[in-house]
Protein backbone atom coordinates (compact mmCIF):
# COMPACT_ATOMS: atom_id res chain seq x y z
CA UNK A 1 0.00 0.00 0.00
CA UNK A 2 1.53 3.79 -0.66
CA UNK A 3 2.14 5.42 2.20
CA UNK A 4 1.30 9.14 2.32
CA UNK A 5 3.53 11.59 4.40
CA UNK A 6 2.34 14.48 6.35
CA UNK A 7 4.30 17.46 6.97
CA UNK A 8 4.78 19.29 10.29
CA UNK A 9 7.43 22.20 10.46
CA UNK A 10 9.47 22.56 13.33
CA UNK A 11 11.00 25.94 14.43
CA UNK A 12 15.31 25.86 15.38
CA UNK A 13 17.30 27.97 17.49
CA UNK A 14 19.25 30.06 15.73
CA UNK A 15 22.40 28.84 16.63
CA UNK A 16 21.46 25.40 15.25
CA UNK A 17 22.88 23.49 12.23
CA UNK A 18 21.07 20.89 10.89
CA UNK A 19 23.97 19.53 8.27
CA UNK A 20 25.70 19.08 11.63
CA UNK A 21 23.59 17.46 13.41
CA UNK A 22 22.84 15.05 9.97
CA UNK A 23 26.96 14.84 9.62
CA UNK A 24 27.15 14.00 13.42
CA UNK A 25 25.07 11.27 13.13
CA UNK A 26 26.25 9.69 9.87
CA UNK A 27 29.37 9.55 11.45
CA UNK A 28 27.50 6.69 14.09
CA UNK A 29 27.53 4.32 10.71
CA UNK A 30 26.37 0.97 12.63
CA UNK A 31 23.58 2.69 14.66
CA UNK A 32 20.12 0.26 14.07
CA UNK A 33 17.93 3.19 15.11
CA UNK A 34 17.77 5.73 12.12
CA UNK A 35 19.31 6.30 8.68
CA UNK A 36 20.75 9.11 7.30
CA UNK A 37 20.16 9.64 3.61
CA UNK A 38 20.36 11.90 0.58
CA UNK A 39 20.33 15.14 3.41
CA UNK A 40 17.77 13.41 5.09
CA UNK A 41 17.23 11.22 8.50
CA UNK A 42 14.93 8.33 9.24
CA UNK A 43 13.54 6.97 12.09
CA UNK A 44 11.11 5.21 13.87
CA UNK A 45 9.42 7.14 16.92
CA UNK A 46 6.61 5.31 19.10
CA UNK A 47 4.07 7.80 20.04
CA UNK A 48 0.89 6.08 21.99
CA UNK A 49 0.32 2.40 21.41
CA UNK A 50 1.85 2.86 17.75
CA UNK A 51 5.05 3.34 15.99
CA UNK A 52 5.54 5.92 13.08
CA UNK A 53 8.49 6.60 10.24
CA UNK A 54 9.16 10.00 10.43
CA UNK A 55 11.57 11.94 8.10
CA UNK A 56 13.55 14.61 9.12
CA UNK A 57 15.11 17.79 7.11
CA UNK A 58 15.62 21.18 6.43
CA UNK A 59 12.84 23.08 5.77
CA UNK A 60 14.61 27.03 5.49
CA UNK A 61 16.16 28.87 7.81
CA UNK A 62 15.55 27.76 10.91
CA UNK A 63 13.27 25.72 10.37
CA UNK A 64 13.18 21.46 10.56
CA UNK A 65 10.08 19.55 7.82
CA UNK A 66 9.19 16.38 9.72
CA UNK A 67 7.00 13.89 7.45
CA UNK A 68 5.16 11.44 9.42
CA UNK A 69 4.25 8.20 6.93
CA UNK A 70 0.72 6.93 7.21
CA UNK A 71 -1.26 4.16 5.35
CA UNK A 72 -4.33 6.60 5.30
CA UNK A 73 -4.93 9.51 4.46
CA UNK A 74 -6.26 10.96 7.44
CA UNK A 75 -3.85 13.35 9.47
CA UNK A 76 -2.28 11.78 12.77
CA UNK A 77 -3.96 12.81 15.90
CA UNK A 78 -2.93 16.11 17.37
CA UNK A 79 -1.42 14.27 20.25
CA UNK A 80 0.53 11.79 17.85
CA UNK A 81 1.96 14.92 16.53
CA UNK A 82 2.78 16.58 19.74
CA UNK A 83 4.56 13.43 20.54
CA UNK A 84 6.50 13.37 17.53
CA UNK A 85 7.39 16.75 17.68
CA UNK A 86 8.60 16.40 21.26
CA UNK A 87 10.73 13.46 21.10
CA UNK A 88 12.45 15.10 17.42
CA UNK A 89 12.76 18.33 20.01
CA UNK A 90 14.50 16.03 23.18
CA UNK A 91 16.58 14.39 19.86
CA UNK A 92 17.88 17.32 18.29
CA UNK A 93 18.36 19.57 21.90
CA UNK A 94 16.49 22.51 20.48
CA UNK A 95 15.44 23.88 24.14
CA UNK A 96 19.00 24.65 24.37
CA UNK A 97 20.77 28.23 23.40
CA UNK A 98 24.41 27.42 22.91
CA UNK A 99 25.19 31.50 22.87
CA UNK A 100 26.81 30.81 26.95
CA UNK A 101 28.16 27.54 25.86
CA UNK A 102 29.93 29.26 22.95
CA UNK A 103 31.22 32.33 25.03
CA UNK A 104 32.90 30.07 27.45
CA UNK A 105 34.44 27.74 24.45
CA UNK A 106 35.93 30.67 22.57
CA UNK A 107 37.91 31.04 24.82
CA UNK A 108 39.29 28.05 25.73
CA UNK A 109 41.97 26.39 24.02
CA UNK A 110 40.60 23.07 23.53
CA UNK A 111 37.27 23.65 22.86
CA UNK A 112 38.23 26.76 20.17
CA UNK A 113 38.63 25.18 17.38
CA UNK A 114 35.76 22.63 17.53
CA UNK A 115 33.13 24.95 17.99
CA UNK A 116 34.60 26.83 14.77
CA UNK A 117 34.02 23.37 13.06
CA UNK A 118 30.88 22.03 13.96
CA UNK A 119 28.94 25.27 14.56
CA UNK A 120 25.31 24.93 14.86
CA UNK A 121 25.88 21.09 16.66
CA UNK A 122 23.52 20.36 19.13
CA UNK A 123 23.57 17.18 21.44
CA UNK A 124 22.54 14.83 19.41
CA UNK A 125 20.03 13.33 22.96
CA UNK A 126 18.15 9.41 23.25
CA UNK A 127 14.76 11.17 24.54
CA UNK A 128 13.81 7.04 25.93
CA UNK A 129 15.35 6.51 29.33
CA UNK A 130 15.34 2.24 28.82
CA UNK A 131 17.35 2.67 25.98
CA UNK A 132 19.59 5.18 27.30
CA UNK A 133 20.75 3.03 29.96
CA UNK A 134 20.89 -0.26 28.22
CA UNK A 135 23.25 1.76 25.14
CA UNK A 136 25.32 2.30 28.36
CA UNK A 137 25.29 -0.68 30.00
CA UNK A 138 25.83 -2.77 26.72
CA UNK A 139 29.21 -0.40 25.85
CA UNK A 140 31.03 -1.11 29.05
CA UNK A 141 34.67 -2.72 28.43
CA UNK A 142 33.79 -3.86 24.83
CA UNK A 143 35.11 -1.78 21.79
CA UNK A 144 32.45 0.45 19.91
CA UNK A 145 31.82 -1.77 17.03
CA UNK A 146 30.92 -5.33 19.01
CA UNK A 147 28.71 -2.64 21.09
CA UNK A 148 26.60 -1.91 18.17
CA UNK A 149 26.60 -5.24 16.89
CA UNK A 150 24.73 -6.70 20.54
CA UNK A 151 22.76 -3.13 20.00
CA UNK A 152 21.35 -4.48 16.79
CA UNK A 153 20.44 -8.16 18.26
CA UNK A 154 18.57 -7.08 20.95
CA UNK A 155 16.85 -4.15 18.49
CA UNK A 156 15.96 -6.99 16.06
CA UNK A 157 14.94 -9.83 17.90
CA UNK A 158 12.91 -7.69 20.56
CA UNK A 159 11.99 -4.32 19.26
CA UNK A 160 8.91 -3.28 17.41
CA UNK A 161 9.32 -2.24 13.79
CA UNK A 162 7.27 0.17 10.74
CA UNK A 163 7.94 -0.04 7.34
CA UNK A 164 8.41 2.95 5.28
CA UNK A 165 9.40 3.85 1.69
CA UNK A 166 10.71 -0.05 0.75
CA UNK A 167 12.90 0.01 4.36
CA UNK A 168 12.15 -1.38 7.85
CA UNK A 169 12.80 1.10 11.10
CA UNK A 170 12.99 0.01 14.14
CA UNK A 171 12.06 1.41 17.74
CA UNK A 172 14.02 0.20 20.97
CA UNK A 173 12.02 -2.65 22.67
CA UNK A 174 9.70 -1.83 25.99
CA UNK A 175 10.82 -2.67 29.19
CA UNK A 176 8.77 -4.44 29.87
CA UNK A 177 9.55 -6.97 26.87
CA UNK A 178 13.15 -7.42 28.31
CA UNK A 179 11.74 -7.42 32.02
CA UNK A 180 10.08 -10.74 30.98
CA UNK A 181 13.78 -12.05 29.56
CA UNK A 182 15.66 -14.81 31.20
CA UNK A 183 19.17 -14.34 31.54
CA UNK A 184 20.02 -17.46 29.19
CA UNK A 185 17.39 -15.70 26.45
CA UNK A 186 19.95 -12.74 25.89
CA UNK A 187 23.37 -14.45 26.53
CA UNK A 188 22.15 -16.19 23.10
CA UNK A 189 22.47 -12.65 21.74
CA UNK A 190 26.07 -12.66 23.10
CA UNK A 191 25.47 -10.32 26.32
CA UNK A 192 27.62 -11.44 29.21
CA UNK A 193 25.57 -13.08 31.49
CA UNK A 194 26.43 -10.25 34.67
CA UNK A 195 25.53 -7.56 31.55
CA UNK A 196 22.02 -9.56 30.81
CA UNK A 197 21.32 -9.29 34.70
CA UNK A 198 21.71 -5.71 34.62
CA UNK A 199 19.69 -5.04 31.71
CA UNK A 200 16.81 -7.11 33.21
CA UNK A 201 17.13 -5.90 36.70
CA UNK A 202 16.81 -1.89 35.20
CA UNK A 203 13.90 -3.20 32.54
CA UNK A 204 11.92 -4.30 36.06
CA UNK A 205 12.55 -1.56 37.52
CA UNK A 206 11.17 0.64 34.78
CA UNK A 207 8.31 -1.32 34.47
CA UNK A 208 7.09 -1.59 37.52
CA UNK A 209 7.42 2.67 38.10
CA UNK A 210 10.69 1.95 40.50
CA UNK A 211 12.73 4.37 37.96
CA UNK A 212 11.85 6.85 35.64
CA UNK A 213 12.83 9.99 33.74
CA UNK A 214 10.40 11.92 35.98
CA UNK A 215 11.86 10.31 39.40
CA UNK A 216 15.40 11.78 37.79
CA UNK A 217 13.84 15.43 36.69
CA UNK A 218 12.57 15.80 40.13
CA UNK A 219 15.75 14.69 41.69
CA UNK A 220 16.77 18.25 42.04
CA UNK A 221 20.47 18.29 40.91
CA UNK A 222 22.97 16.12 39.35
CA UNK A 223 24.35 14.88 42.08
CA UNK A 224 21.08 13.62 43.53
CA UNK A 225 20.15 12.58 39.86
CA UNK A 226 23.93 10.73 39.56
CA UNK A 227 23.25 9.42 43.57
CA UNK A 228 19.83 7.34 42.60
CA UNK A 229 21.30 5.86 39.09
CA UNK A 230 24.87 4.63 40.67
CA UNK A 231 22.45 2.67 43.01
CA UNK A 232 21.52 0.32 40.50
CA UNK A 233 23.14 -2.49 39.93
CA UNK A 234 25.36 -2.43 36.68
CA UNK A 235 25.15 1.57 36.61
CA UNK A 236 28.50 3.14 37.75
CA UNK A 237 29.32 6.88 37.63
CA UNK A 238 30.42 6.74 33.71
CA UNK A 239 26.96 5.42 32.87
CA UNK A 240 25.22 7.54 35.26
CA UNK A 241 27.01 10.98 33.74
CA UNK A 242 26.60 9.44 30.24
CA UNK A 243 23.13 8.84 30.55
CA UNK A 244 21.84 12.02 32.58
CA UNK A 245 23.83 13.56 29.23
CA UNK A 246 22.35 11.99 26.59
CA UNK A 247 18.95 11.02 27.96
CA UNK A 248 18.36 14.12 30.70
CA UNK A 249 19.95 16.79 29.02
CA UNK A 250 21.79 17.57 31.57
CA UNK A 251 24.53 20.62 31.12
CA UNK A 252 26.76 19.31 33.74
CA UNK A 253 27.07 15.72 33.72
CA UNK A 254 30.51 14.62 32.76
CA UNK A 255 31.04 11.45 31.99
CA UNK A 256 35.14 12.06 32.49
CA UNK A 257 36.15 8.50 33.19
CA UNK A 258 35.42 8.72 29.25
CA UNK A 259 38.11 7.14 26.71
CA UNK A 260 37.24 9.05 23.71
CA UNK A 261 37.11 12.21 25.98
CA UNK A 262 40.39 11.21 27.05
CA UNK A 263 41.67 10.21 23.22
CA UNK A 264 40.45 13.63 22.33
CA UNK A 265 42.60 15.88 24.51
CA UNK A 266 45.66 13.91 23.87
CA UNK A 267 44.93 14.81 20.15
CA UNK A 268 44.31 18.15 20.92
CA UNK A 269 47.36 18.70 23.60
CA UNK A 270 49.96 16.81 21.83
CA UNK A 271 50.30 15.13 25.03
CA UNK A 272 52.28 11.03 24.65
CA UNK A 273 49.75 10.02 26.85
CA UNK A 274 46.54 9.83 27.80
CA UNK A 275 45.63 12.47 30.49
CA UNK A 276 45.12 11.57 34.03
CA UNK A 277 41.17 12.04 35.48
CA UNK A 278 42.41 14.88 37.81
CA UNK A 279 44.43 16.53 34.48
CA UNK A 280 40.93 16.17 32.61
CA UNK A 281 39.18 17.82 35.75
CA UNK A 282 41.48 20.72 35.97
CA UNK A 283 41.18 21.03 32.33
CA UNK A 284 37.42 21.03 32.86
CA UNK A 285 36.74 24.01 35.20
CA UNK A 286 36.56 26.65 32.74
CA UNK A 287 33.75 24.66 31.40
CA UNK A 288 31.66 24.56 34.46
CA UNK A 289 27.84 24.06 33.70
CA UNK A 290 28.22 22.75 30.60
CA UNK A 291 30.80 19.94 30.81
CA UNK A 292 28.71 17.91 28.56
CA UNK A 293 28.52 20.07 25.77
CA UNK A 294 32.56 20.56 26.03
CA UNK A 295 32.58 16.50 26.16
CA UNK A 296 30.22 16.37 22.77
CA UNK A 297 32.54 18.37 21.11
CA UNK A 298 35.77 16.93 22.04
CA UNK A 299 34.25 13.95 21.01
CA UNK A 300 33.46 15.33 17.47
CA UNK A 301 36.89 15.38 16.66
CA UNK A 302 37.47 11.78 16.83
CA UNK A 303 34.21 10.60 15.67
Amino acid sequence: MEQIAHEVILKTPSLFSFTQMKDALANASRECLYRVADDRIYKAIPAGQDIHVVEISEAGPAQLRIRIFSETAALPEPETQSEIVRYVTEWFDLDTDLAPFYAIASQDALLKQAIDTYSGLHLPGIPDLFEALCWGIIGQQINLTYAHTLKRRIVEQYGRSAAAGGELYWAFPTPETIAALSVPELKELGISGRKAEYLIDTARMLAEGRLSKKLLQEAGDLKKAEAILVSIRGIGPWTANYVLMRCLKLPSAFPADDVGLHNAIKLLTGMDRKPTRQEVLKLAEPWKGWESYATLYLWRILY
